[in-house]
């Protein structure tokens, strides 16, 4: 039996063979998903559906290169459709704190500021050059000396009865004053005070009158003023408006089509008339100023702020947030200090990832998104509600951040969300708004079915990335040995690992290797090299490790037996690497009735699948042994010079064969080393981290020497999970190494025992002098001896 458990050397690995199999030499790799068409079909009916609430989560783990092959799917698909509007934000006249969004087509947003740069431009160009005009001039100089006619005649009315009075009537500026005439001549001050003190009062009394009646022939003075102002700002409208129809006349005729930008146009024209009346009038404060002092203030109120302008021939837009705080999703308004207080204007608008992405594609990574305050809220709200709206993530706490409300803009975005499984069924679980707004799961796969397409699109993709990359071209040789890598990282002969980006990785640090060797083609060796050196970097404690077994300060026996004492093969992780390690696995037993003690979960170290398996023990001691009495038995199982947790019930097997070892007192050979875990009924079911494990072993077992009976024994389940290194195959094919498949309890006992196992009868029982008929007596006695104890002690 021994003969048929020992695998040949062509089961210990996948040997890629690509012959036959055709590929250009520089493919370009068509737009889809490597391997995962499940994940493909549903992006795409996502992708198609445009029904809300059609978003899609992306599921699978990192390092699956999810990101890379959704963009890759999106921009090939993205040209196809047309390219969305683009927006920008204008002054709001009537309220400057609600700026106002303008939509427009694709590309037109840096066509419409270009086109009111002119227009202010122009409107420099004309003011105040039209207010010094002839024409204007006359205009105006004909209302103001229609003005003063009026005032004119009225003055000659008081002047004339003053005349009658013998009174001079005097006009400085707009003040009027009176003097006494005698002689022909008016008096001064000095002469006035000569007079008699009656012909003094005389004067003052006429004066009195004589204001009076200027105060009547002025009583509508006010009006005329009025009346002038009215027609001079009537002039100045006019002036205005003769200047700047020509210069909107051809704009309203470019953007006849666009509705928002007629208003804007129509708004600005209605807005000039003061600002021109403000800034660009004759001996204005800004008239000393530098043109550039005039040209920034018309450029502060009208020229747009695009937010975000779409190429035509660029299509849909697909963008993905590395950084989805508040303000990169959403938008922000940024702020200036002026004069110690922060102030904002509507061109301080600046876009956030869902303006730029709006009509097309926006990718975002699930965990990040929730790892930030407000964010996850902002974005459900702005799916349920088709806009999105530039606000103050605090202003719900009370916290006043912003002075601005801008208008909000339609929103027709298709959100693909990124992330693991965990956070998958973590908002499915928590918040009951995911699904009607996620209502589609990508769902990648962590491996890839090995056949013949599969391999084509494999070895394009690595032909792809080297010519990408600026790497040297990949020989047939190099790729059959990256697939059988990756078939390596997926533990299975059949698949290969969809974590591409681990061989896109390889083949970077196999190029290096290429150049120093001054080769033209990347090859198997130059990949193998690469390989090899990872594993020297990440080494270093797997070889503290052995080298500490060599030491003897961590005991672990390969040559020689010994009773209840078993090389357990186990998988350590850490960081990135993963290494196998043996450890030492010891049982003893003794009558009493605590059963199966597992130290390990005793001292809180043993996880809950580590504890699950050593129960299983009991279970199968019960059903093979304890048919016809009561199983008691005390014993306890450690997995040695452990010191940290452990879980997985991979030893499970070995435990039980060392129990059985302990129990029967059989020896067991220390040259094995055992993995496998087993169910109630002896059978051996697979483990994971099968190569490491052997591995592990096998390189104890070569730096002690190795002398042709060291073996790992291993699930024949895992048979095709089998992907060793090439040393290993070579000791097994020396005959210094053996790698043995079991599938059951009793044929692993025979392995490391010698021994006849034996097999139950019909009639339930077991071959004289085997080990499961030792088994059975050894507990029969332990449990007489427990009946005898109870029945001492009811005497």
């Amino acid at each position: 039996m021994t003969t048929t458990l020992k695998l040949p050397i062509a089961s210990l690995k996948l040997n890629v063979d690509l012959t036959g199999i055709d590929f250009p030499e520089a493919p370009r790799l068509q737009s889809g998903i490597l391997g995962q068409p499940r994940a493909q079909s549903a992006l795409e009916f996502g992708i198609a559906m445009p029904n809300p609430g059609y978003n899609i989560f992306v599921m699978g783990e990192n390092g699956l290169g999810r990101l890379s092959m959704i963009m890759n799917h999106l921009d090939a698909l993205a040209l196809t459709r047309p390219a969305p509007s683009s927006y920008v934000y204008v002054e709001n006249f009537e309220n400057n704190r609600e700026p106002v969004a303008l939509e427009l087509p694709a590309e037109y947003g840096h066509v419409l500021c270009k086109d009111i740069e002119t227009l202010l431009d122009d409107l420099l160009a004309t003011f105040p050059a039209a207010f010094e005009s002839p024409t204007y001039q006359q205009k105006k100089s004909a209302i103001e000396r229609q003005f003063s006619q009026c005032y004119n005649a009225a003055i000659d009315l008081v002047d004339k009865k003053a005349q009658e009075e013998s009174i001079a009537v005097f006009k400085e500026n707009e003040s009027i004053t009176f003097a006494p005439i005698r002689d022909n001549k008016s008096l001064n001050e000095e002469q006035f005070t000569l007079l008699p003190q009656a012909e003094r009062e005389v004067f003052h009394s006429q004066v009195e009158n004589l204001e009076e009646y200027l105060s009547d022939v002025l009583l509508e003075l006010p009006q005329w003023r009025r009346t002038m102002v009215e027609k001079i700002k009537q002039l100045d409208n006019d002036t205005i408006s003769a200047a700047i129809d020509p210069l909107f006349a051809d704009l309203n005729e470019k953007y006849q089509n666009i509705d928002d930008v007629i208003t804007y146009l129509a708004e600005i024209k209605k807005n000039l008339g003061f600002t021109i009346a403000d800034y660009l009038m004759p001996n204005r404060s800004l008239e000393t100023r530098e043109s550039a002092a005039k040209r920034q203030a018309l450029n502060d109120l009208y020229a747009p702020n695009i937010l975000v302008d779409n190429k035509q021939d660029q299509g849909a837009p697909v963008i993905y947030e590395p950084h989805p705080i508040y303000q990169n999703l959403f938008g922000r308004i940024e702020y200036v200090s002026e004069q110690g207080s922060l102030v904002t204007h509507y061109q301080k608008i600046c876009a956030g990832s869902l303006h730029k992405a709006n009509g097309g594609y926006l990718i975002l990574d699930a965990e990040k998104i929730l790892n930030y305050p407000a964010v996850w809220e902002g974005l459900k709200r702005a799916l349920q509600s088709s806009r999105i709206e530039i606000d103050s993530p605090y202003s719900e706490f009370g916290i006043n951040t912003m002075t601005l409300k801008p208008e909000v803009i339609p929103l027709n975005v298709k959100v693909i969300l990124v992330g693991s499984r965990d956070i998958y069924y973590l908002l499915e679980e928590m918040d009951p708004e995911f699904n009607e707004m996620f209502r589609i799961l990508a769902d990648f796969d962590n491996y890839i079915p090995r056949n013949d397409e599969s391999m084509r699109g494999f070895a394009q993709l690595m032909q792809k990335q080297a010519a990408d990359s600026a790497a040297k071209p990949l020989t047939h040789a190099a790729i059959e040995c990256l697939i059988e890598h990756s078939c390596r990282l997926s533990e299975n002969q059949h698949h290969f690992s969809a974590h591409i980006k681990d061989s896109l990785d390889i083949i970077a640090e196999a190029n290096l290797f290429c150049n120093q060797a001054q080769q033209d083609q990347i090859d198997r060796c130059h990949i193998e090299q690469a390989l090899g050196a990872r594993e020297y970097r990440n080494g270093r404690l797997s070889q503290a490790i052995l080298e500490e077994m060599l030491e003897g300060t961590i005991l672990i026996d390969t040559e020689g037996e010994a009773i209840g004492k078993i090389n357990g093969l186990t998988v350590l992780e850490i960081g990135g690497s993963s290494f196998g390690a043996p450890a030492r696995i010891t049982t003893t037993v003794y009558p009493g009735s605590r059963g199966i003690v597992d130290i390990e979960r005793e001292s809180e170290l043993g996880q809950a699948i580590h504890s699950k398996g050593v129960m299983i023990l009991t279970g199968y001691l019960g059903h093979s042994y304890a048919q016809q009495f009561p199983l008691a038995i005390s014993a306890s199982i450690a997995i040695e010079q452990s010191y940290g947790y452990i879980d997985g019930d991979s030893a499970s097997l070995a435990e039980l064969c060392c129990l059985i070892s302990a129990l029967t007192r059989t020896p067991i050979m220390q040259s094995f080393a055992v993995t496998g875990s087993i169910n109630q009924y002896g059978e051996v079911q697979a483990v994971g981290g099968i190569n490491e494990k052997i591995e592990g072993y096998f390189r104890l077992c070569q730096a002690r020497g190795l002398q042709g009976q060291h073996a790992a024994i291993i699930p024949a389940a895992n048979k095709r999970n089998l992907m060793l290194k090439q040393e290993v195959i070579d000791a097994v094919e020396q005959g210094l190494f053996a790698v043995y498949a079991v599938s059951s309890v009793n044929e692993t006992l025979e392995l490391l025992t010698g021994h006849l196992a034996g097999e139950v009868s019909e009639e339930g029982s077991y071959p004289e002098n085997s080990i499961n008929f030792k088994a059975i007596s050894r507990l029969k006695e332990i449990s007489d001896m427990s009946t005898d104890d109870d029945k001492e002690e009811e005497e």
